[in-house]
């Protein structure tokens, strides 16, 4: 499972990175880490808005942070 304090599955930074860049794979992974992490509300507007501005945040946050963008946290 998942580490606690990473994203995208407890995957490396450089992994993180990647799947930032391609838009498919930080869409639907931003959707599932919400999920498991139980935030519902999030990921229901990761599944809908995540191909846009969310998508250019998740990227950013990823390179400078490693974590993705948490625009909500319900």
């Amino acid at each position: 499972m998942a580490k606690k304090g990473k994203d995208y599955f407890g995957m490396g930074r450089l992994i993180s990175v990647i799947f930032a860049i391609i838009p498919l794979t930080s869409w639907l992974f931003g959707f599932v880490t919400r999920f498991q992490e139980k935030k519902y509300v999030a990921g229901i507007l990761r599944l809908f808005l995540g191909w846009n501005i969310i998508w250019i945040l998740d990227l950013l946050f990823v390179l400078f942070t490693g974590k993705i963008c948490r625009i909500l946290s319900c």
